[in-house]
């Protein structure tokens, strides 16, 4: 071998040592540098590839994944990262492709099912998805993962009692125990948890922070921002100093209430959400924090605090009204939309991981904490299988 090859070669095996570190910044260096002294190596395009992958670096990965498949077309390991590469660069139908690419070489792969079961959720095939997600758990009976996306999709489509078998396996694998018992809650009834898992939520809304505006508004007809912002300049006509928009997502509100005020600033757990919102310019300050639990450490004195469509992650108000208790100001206007409990009790966690709660616990909330109604108004938030969802939007002050 001559001494290129040679030093190509300990290239590599330096790389796989830091890959398998974890240390991928340097084994992508590694890799790097010995594809430049054995071009074309499929090996080498393989691991390059990749480590670019897992670095999040999916245009540069593809080009080495497709060289390295054209090379050696049973490269499973190959075609299963381009999958990956071609999800991240949001090419789903090129994704599946891959995937089927990979199976074709060996079916036996519960990571790849999975990957494609997520694709057909994407693309809205749900009965595929099954499919695929089936295949995952029967070629990884202990893939905590799998299970537990099994477990979402049979949410989803209401076969409740094999979700909750689902994501029981799913804990006793152990996948995130609190996440998963929220999830349980959602489709088994009984005790729910006072509030969604912050890291769940907080993931959720990063992730999702891209698509959710068009995906709310567009595809499921939420109107519950412009709704509680028009009742509010009916319901209390006035101009404000300092308005707080609790869970402020990517700014919904913030446009619709900025003619109203000298100042908006707003208030969410995701840093993502809160980037986009940022985008708007109407925000003077924009805050990370979480509406449950950090409003009683603030400063803040505002004389408006409005929350639309947040509760739904919020089983347990009793915080949230403590914390707007502290900040409003006498003469103040609380106002907040929920997801409305026509059925029995206070406060329920619906299948849609999502709370309801109904108008009598919300009046009591209210008089518990010191605020006076102002007004109440049912009216739909948006659309869930093609029916509204109804809504009770809630004006409070807090008297002088």
């Amino acid at each position: 071998m001559s001494p290129v090859l040679d030093q190509a070669r300990d290239l590599f095996h330096d790389g796989v040592g830091h890959f398998e570190a974890g240390r991928l910044a340097q084994a992508e260096g590694c890799f790097a540098a010995a594809l430049v002294l054995a071009p074309g190596r499929p090996s080498l395009l393989t691991n390059l590839g990749v480590s670019r992958v897992r670095l999040g670096k999916a245009a540069e990965a593809l080009p080495l994944l497709e060289q390295a498949t054209a090379a050696e077309p049973d490269n499973l390991e190959a075609w299963a990262h381009l999958a990956m590469a071609h999800e991240r660069l949001a090419h789903p139908v090129e994704a599946l492709a891959c995937c089927d690419r990979a199976l074709a070489i060996d079916a036996a792969q519960p990571g790849v099912w999975l990957q494609r079961g997520q694709l057909l959720v994407r693309m809205n095939r749900a009965e595929e998805a099954l499919t695929a997600f089936n295949q995952a758990t029967h070629f990884g009976p202990d893939h905590a993962d799998a299970w537990s996306h099994k477990g979402t999709l049979l949410r989803e489509v209401h076969r409740l009692e094999e979700a909750a078998t689902c994501f029981e396996r799913a804990i006793a694998l152990g996948a995130d125990a609190q996440v998963h018992q929220y999830f349980l809650a959602s489709v088994r009834g009984g005790a729910a948890p006072p509030t969604a898992p912050r890291g769940y939520v907080q993931f959720l809304f990063d992730d999702y922070a891209d698509e959710f505006q068009h995906h709310l508004v567009d595809l499921l007809g939420y109107q519950g921002h412009t709704l509680l912002v028009a009742h509010l300049a009916r319901v209390a006509p006035r101009r404000f100093r300092s308005a707080l928009d609790l869970g402020c997502g990517t700014g919904l509100c913030g446009p619709l209430v900025h003619p109203l005020a000298d100042r908006v600033d707003g208030l969410d757990v995701s840093a993502g959400m809160l980037a986009k919102a940022k985008t708007l310019g109407v925000y003077t300050e924009l805050v990370q924090a979480d509406a449950a639990t950090d409003l009683l450490a603030s400063g803040r004195h505002d004389d408006l605090v409005l929350a639309a469509d947040v509760f739904i992650y919020i089983g347990a108000l009793g915080p949230v009204f403590d914390g707007v208790a502290h900040i409003l100001v006498p003469g103040g206007v609380f106002c907040f939309t929920v997801e409305l409990l026509t059925g029995a009790g206070d406060m329920q966690l619906l299948p849609s991981l999502r709370y309801a709660h109904s108008e009598n616990h919300v009046r009591q909330l209210a008089e518990a904490h010191g605020f006076r109604v102002l007004a109440t108004v049912t009216a739909p938030l948006r659309q869930d299988q093609q029916q509204p969802v109804a809504g009770l939007y809630v004006y409070l002050t807090k008297p002088g």
